[in-house]
């Protein structure tokens, strides 16, 4: 399957429009991963929000490339995606690197909570912009355990 790179760049695009509103719904700051790249990176708010944006996107598109591997209906494909990033990404990364502690744990007992419901809101348009084709078992070619047809 080939990557649709136009519905990859506007999932990534809406998957992060999604993620700041559920972020400023939970948190009531706007913005505040935008304004924290921006300050850690040192080029303001509008480098935080191209490299913020720029993130959204790329993660859409490693989604697109990797979702025809992944197992389970189209929700459940984006849905532990998206988990399995924000553990790694940011509980295990990104967190403790900006000083929050595992899982951000340092900075609240709700981090983990709200993070992954930021990212669960981001999949969002994965789910719905992102083709996945998942294989029908009543197909000819599930006919025999080798895979040919009956």
């Amino acid at each position: 399957m080939k990557i649709n790179w136009i519905n990859a760049i506007y999932a990534g695009l809406a998957g992060t429009v999604f993620f700041d509103i559920t972020g400023f719904a939970l948190t009531g700051n706007w913005w505040d991963i935008p304004n924290l790249l921006g300050a850690k990176l040192g080029v303001g708010l509008i480098g935080g929000l191209a490299a913020h944006y720029g993130n959204g996107v790329a993660i859409a598109i490693i989604y697109s490339a990797l979702a025809p591997s992944l197992f389970g209906p189209k929700w459940f494909r984006a849905l532990s995606f998206v988990t399995v990033q924000t553990v790694m990404g940011v509980w295990l990364f990104m967190l403790p690197l900006l000083g929050a502690g595992i899982a951000g744990l340092d900075m609240g007992k709700l981090v983990p909570l709200i993070t992954l419901a930021r990212h669960f809101a981001y999949a969002i348009p994965l789910i719905v912009l992102i083709s996945v084709s998942i294989p029908c078992p009543n197909a000819k070619s599930f006919g025999t355990l080798d895979g040919q047809a009956a």
